[in-house]
Protein backbone atom coordinates (compact mmCIF):
# COMPACT_ATOMS: atom_id res chain seq x y z
CA UNK A 1 0.00 0.00 0.00
CA UNK A 2 1.49 3.35 -1.03
CA UNK A 3 0.72 6.55 0.80
CA UNK A 4 0.16 9.97 -0.66
CA UNK A 5 2.26 12.90 0.41
CA UNK A 6 1.20 14.05 3.85
CA UNK A 7 2.07 17.75 3.98
CA UNK A 8 3.27 19.13 7.28
CA UNK A 9 1.13 22.24 6.83
CA UNK A 10 -1.99 20.09 6.95
CA UNK A 11 -1.26 18.52 10.32
CA UNK A 12 -3.63 19.28 13.20
CA UNK A 13 -0.74 20.19 15.48
CA UNK A 14 -1.36 20.28 19.19
CA UNK A 15 0.43 22.29 21.84
CA UNK A 16 3.45 20.24 22.85
CA UNK A 17 5.96 20.57 25.63
CA UNK A 18 9.09 22.48 24.64
CA UNK A 19 11.23 19.42 25.37
CA UNK A 20 10.33 16.16 23.56
CA UNK A 21 9.64 13.34 25.96
CA UNK A 22 11.18 10.52 23.91
CA UNK A 23 13.94 9.84 21.41
CA UNK A 24 13.24 6.83 19.19
CA UNK A 25 15.79 5.02 17.03
CA UNK A 26 14.74 3.17 13.88
CA UNK A 27 16.58 0.40 12.05
CA UNK A 28 15.50 0.74 8.43
CA UNK A 29 15.73 -1.52 5.39
CA UNK A 30 15.01 -0.25 1.90
CA UNK A 31 15.32 -0.89 -1.80
CA UNK A 32 16.65 2.41 -3.12
CA UNK A 33 15.78 1.77 -6.77
CA UNK A 34 12.74 4.03 -6.97
CA UNK A 35 14.04 6.85 -4.80
CA UNK A 36 16.19 9.92 -5.22
CA UNK A 37 18.38 8.92 -2.31
CA UNK A 38 17.74 9.43 1.39
CA UNK A 39 17.61 13.18 1.89
CA UNK A 40 14.65 15.39 0.99
CA UNK A 41 15.56 17.44 -2.09
CA UNK A 42 13.85 20.80 -1.86
CA UNK A 43 12.34 21.70 -5.23
CA UNK A 44 14.11 18.90 -7.16
CA UNK A 45 12.01 17.29 -9.90
CA UNK A 46 12.01 13.74 -11.22
CA UNK A 47 13.50 13.85 -14.74
CA UNK A 48 10.91 11.53 -16.27
CA UNK A 49 7.66 12.52 -14.56
CA UNK A 50 8.50 16.18 -13.77
CA UNK A 51 7.06 15.58 -10.31
CA UNK A 52 8.85 16.27 -7.05
CA UNK A 53 11.63 13.71 -6.59
CA UNK A 54 10.71 11.13 -3.93
CA UNK A 55 13.18 10.33 -1.15
CA UNK A 56 13.33 7.74 1.64
CA UNK A 57 13.37 10.45 4.31
CA UNK A 58 10.29 12.14 2.90
CA UNK A 59 8.24 8.95 2.76
CA UNK A 60 9.12 7.85 6.31
CA UNK A 61 8.64 11.32 7.82
CA UNK A 62 5.25 11.72 6.14
CA UNK A 63 4.17 8.32 7.43
CA UNK A 64 5.32 9.08 10.97
CA UNK A 65 3.47 12.40 10.88
CA UNK A 66 0.33 10.66 9.73
CA UNK A 67 0.54 8.22 12.66
CA UNK A 68 1.74 10.58 15.41
CA UNK A 69 0.01 13.79 14.28
CA UNK A 70 3.05 15.94 14.98
CA UNK A 71 5.98 17.32 13.04
CA UNK A 72 8.81 14.80 12.70
CA UNK A 73 12.42 15.37 11.67
CA UNK A 74 14.53 12.26 11.08
CA UNK A 75 18.24 12.34 11.88
CA UNK A 76 20.06 9.70 9.83
CA UNK A 77 23.42 7.99 10.33
CA UNK A 78 24.43 9.01 6.80
CA UNK A 79 22.73 9.84 3.52
CA UNK A 80 22.60 7.24 0.77
CA UNK A 81 22.64 8.18 -2.92
CA UNK A 82 19.89 7.64 -5.43
CA UNK A 83 19.59 3.90 -6.13
CA UNK A 84 21.66 2.77 -3.13
CA UNK A 85 20.07 0.19 -0.81
CA UNK A 86 20.17 -0.38 2.95
CA UNK A 87 19.74 -3.39 5.20
CA UNK A 88 20.56 -1.61 8.46
CA UNK A 89 20.22 2.15 8.06
CA UNK A 90 19.70 3.98 11.37
CA UNK A 91 17.70 7.14 12.03
CA UNK A 92 16.24 8.74 15.14
CA UNK A 93 13.54 11.29 15.90
CA UNK A 94 12.02 12.97 18.95
CA UNK A 95 8.36 12.79 19.88
CA UNK A 96 5.94 13.42 22.72
CA UNK A 97 3.67 10.57 21.64
CA UNK A 98 3.07 7.80 24.23
CA UNK A 99 2.54 5.18 21.49
CA UNK A 100 4.13 1.80 22.25
CA UNK A 101 7.12 0.74 20.16
CA UNK A 102 5.37 -2.40 18.92
CA UNK A 103 2.29 -0.49 17.83
CA UNK A 104 4.37 2.16 16.08
CA UNK A 105 6.43 -0.43 14.18
CA UNK A 106 3.28 -2.25 13.07
CA UNK A 107 1.65 1.01 12.00
CA UNK A 108 4.72 2.09 10.03
CA UNK A 109 5.11 -1.22 8.22
CA UNK A 110 1.39 -1.22 7.46
CA UNK A 111 1.51 2.21 5.81
CA UNK A 112 4.98 2.34 4.25
CA UNK A 113 5.46 1.14 0.66
CA UNK A 114 6.75 -2.40 0.26
CA UNK A 115 10.27 -1.27 -0.61
CA UNK A 116 10.78 0.30 2.85
CA UNK A 117 10.52 -1.61 6.13
CA UNK A 118 11.21 -0.80 9.77
CA UNK A 119 13.02 -3.76 11.29
CA UNK A 120 13.47 -2.39 14.80
CA UNK A 121 12.45 0.54 17.02
CA UNK A 122 13.95 1.30 20.40
CA UNK A 123 13.88 4.18 22.83
CA UNK A 124 17.28 5.79 23.43
CA UNK A 125 18.73 8.62 25.49
CA UNK A 126 17.50 12.09 24.53
CA UNK A 127 21.03 13.12 23.52
CA UNK A 128 21.53 10.18 21.13
CA UNK A 129 22.35 11.33 17.57
CA UNK A 130 22.34 8.78 14.74
CA UNK A 131 25.07 10.53 12.79
CA UNK A 132 27.43 11.92 15.43
CA UNK A 133 27.29 8.86 17.68
CA UNK A 134 28.02 6.34 14.92
CA UNK A 135 31.35 4.55 15.44
CA UNK A 136 31.55 2.67 12.13
CA UNK A 137 29.57 1.58 9.08
CA UNK A 138 29.64 -1.59 7.03
CA UNK A 139 28.97 -1.35 3.29
CA UNK A 140 28.80 -4.18 0.78
CA UNK A 141 29.29 -3.75 -2.96
CA UNK A 142 28.05 -6.64 -5.11
CA UNK A 143 29.33 -7.47 -8.60
CA UNK A 144 27.84 -10.12 -10.85
CA UNK A 145 30.79 -11.37 -12.88
CA UNK A 146 29.75 -13.91 -15.49
CA UNK A 147 28.74 -14.58 -19.07
CA UNK A 148 25.22 -13.15 -18.76
CA UNK A 149 23.22 -10.85 -16.45
CA UNK A 150 20.59 -12.06 -13.99
CA UNK A 151 17.10 -10.57 -14.26
CA UNK A 152 16.21 -11.38 -10.64
CA UNK A 153 19.34 -9.68 -9.28
CA UNK A 154 19.44 -6.76 -11.69
CA UNK A 155 18.32 -4.17 -9.12
CA UNK A 156 20.92 -5.18 -6.54
CA UNK A 157 24.14 -6.00 -8.40
CA UNK A 158 26.48 -4.36 -10.86
CA UNK A 159 26.88 -6.69 -13.84
CA UNK A 160 30.43 -6.83 -15.19
CA UNK A 161 30.96 -9.42 -17.98
CA UNK A 162 34.77 -9.31 -18.25
CA UNK A 163 37.16 -11.46 -16.16
CA UNK A 164 38.38 -9.94 -12.89
CA UNK A 165 41.64 -10.81 -11.15
CA UNK A 166 40.39 -11.34 -7.59
CA UNK A 167 43.87 -12.11 -6.24
CA UNK A 168 45.20 -8.75 -7.43
CA UNK A 169 42.09 -6.92 -6.19
CA UNK A 170 42.65 -8.35 -2.70
CA UNK A 171 46.32 -7.44 -2.77
CA UNK A 172 45.70 -3.86 -3.88
CA UNK A 173 42.84 -3.39 -1.39
CA UNK A 174 45.37 -3.56 1.46
CA UNK A 175 46.63 -0.09 0.46
CA UNK A 176 43.24 1.37 1.42
CA UNK A 177 43.20 -0.01 4.96
CA UNK A 178 44.12 2.47 7.69
CA UNK A 179 43.73 6.22 8.08
CA UNK A 180 44.28 8.14 4.85
CA UNK A 181 43.25 11.24 2.99
CA UNK A 182 40.59 9.82 0.66
CA UNK A 183 40.20 12.95 -1.47
CA UNK A 184 40.80 10.87 -4.62
CA UNK A 185 37.74 8.80 -3.73
CA UNK A 186 35.24 11.54 -2.92
CA UNK A 187 32.90 13.30 -5.33
CA UNK A 188 34.83 15.86 -7.36
CA UNK A 189 32.37 18.68 -6.58
CA UNK A 190 32.88 18.35 -2.81
CA UNK A 191 35.62 20.78 -1.86
CA UNK A 192 36.96 22.20 1.40
CA UNK A 193 35.91 19.04 3.26
CA UNK A 194 38.11 17.12 5.68
CA UNK A 195 38.91 14.00 3.62
CA UNK A 196 40.66 12.03 6.36
CA UNK A 197 38.88 8.73 7.01
CA UNK A 198 39.78 5.33 8.46
CA UNK A 199 39.07 2.06 6.67
CA UNK A 200 39.15 -0.61 9.37
CA UNK A 201 38.57 -3.66 7.17
CA UNK A 202 38.19 -4.32 3.45
CA UNK A 203 37.41 -7.88 2.37
CA UNK A 204 36.71 -9.24 -1.10
CA UNK A 205 34.78 -12.51 -1.25
CA UNK A 206 33.90 -14.53 -4.37
CA UNK A 207 30.91 -16.89 -4.27
CA UNK A 208 30.21 -18.40 -7.67
CA UNK A 209 29.61 -15.54 -10.11
CA UNK A 210 29.10 -13.02 -7.31
CA UNK A 211 31.91 -10.87 -5.93
CA UNK A 212 31.30 -9.05 -2.65
CA UNK A 213 33.39 -6.09 -1.51
CA UNK A 214 32.90 -5.47 2.23
CA UNK A 215 34.14 -2.14 3.61
CA UNK A 216 34.10 -1.11 7.27
CA UNK A 217 35.06 2.47 8.07
CA UNK A 218 34.60 5.17 10.68
CA UNK A 219 32.90 7.36 8.09
CA UNK A 220 32.51 7.72 4.35
CA UNK A 221 32.83 10.73 2.07
CA UNK A 222 30.20 11.36 -0.59
CA UNK A 223 30.57 8.59 -3.23
CA UNK A 224 33.60 7.16 -1.40
CA UNK A 225 32.37 3.55 -1.17
CA UNK A 226 31.30 3.51 -4.83
CA UNK A 227 34.58 5.07 -5.97
CA UNK A 228 36.56 2.47 -4.02
CA UNK A 229 34.54 -0.30 -5.68
CA UNK A 230 35.10 1.32 -9.08
CA UNK A 231 38.86 1.52 -8.52
CA UNK A 232 39.04 -2.12 -7.42
CA UNK A 233 37.16 -3.15 -10.57
CA UNK A 234 39.74 -1.27 -12.63
CA UNK A 235 42.46 -3.20 -10.80
CA UNK A 236 40.71 -6.50 -11.44
CA UNK A 237 40.27 -5.89 -15.15
CA UNK A 238 43.92 -4.88 -15.57
CA UNK A 239 43.52 -1.16 -16.22
CA UNK A 240 45.26 -0.23 -12.97
CA UNK A 241 48.68 -1.77 -12.46
CA UNK A 242 49.96 -3.20 -9.20
CA UNK A 243 50.68 -0.39 -6.75
CA UNK A 244 48.20 1.99 -8.38
CA UNK A 245 45.87 2.42 -5.41
CA UNK A 246 48.71 3.61 -3.18
CA UNK A 247 49.62 6.18 -5.83
CA UNK A 248 45.98 7.22 -6.25
CA UNK A 249 45.62 7.89 -2.51
CA UNK A 250 48.79 10.01 -2.54
CA UNK A 251 47.61 11.99 -5.59
CA UNK A 252 44.49 13.37 -3.80
CA UNK A 253 42.91 13.76 -7.22
CA UNK A 254 39.47 12.33 -8.05
CA UNK A 255 40.41 11.99 -11.74
CA UNK A 256 43.01 9.34 -10.88
CA UNK A 257 40.61 6.86 -9.23
CA UNK A 258 38.64 5.72 -12.27
CA UNK A 259 34.88 5.65 -12.91
CA UNK A 260 32.19 5.79 -10.26
CA UNK A 261 30.59 2.35 -9.90
CA UNK A 262 26.83 1.88 -10.29
CA UNK A 263 24.72 2.83 -7.27
CA UNK A 264 22.58 -0.31 -7.36
CA UNK A 265 25.47 -2.56 -6.30
CA UNK A 266 25.92 -0.75 -2.97
CA UNK A 267 24.12 -1.62 0.27
CA UNK A 268 24.55 -0.19 3.77
CA UNK A 269 24.48 -3.32 5.92
CA UNK A 270 25.12 -2.07 9.45
CA UNK A 271 25.88 0.96 11.61
CA UNK A 272 27.73 0.41 14.88
CA UNK A 273 27.38 2.60 17.99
Amino acid sequence: MRIKNFPISGLPLQNKASQPARNLRLEIEYDGTGYNGWQIQRGKKDKTSKRKAKTIQEVIENTLQKILQERIKLIVSGRTDSGVHAKGQVANFKTNSPITLLRLRKALNGLLPKDISINKIEEVELNFHSRFDAKSKLYRYTILNGSHPCALLSRYVYYFPHPLNIRLMKKEAKALIGRHNFKSFQASDKKNIDSMRTIEKLNIVKEGNLIYIYIIGDGFLYNMARNIAGALIEVGRGRFKEGSLKEIIAAKDRRRAGPLSAAKGLCLLRVEY
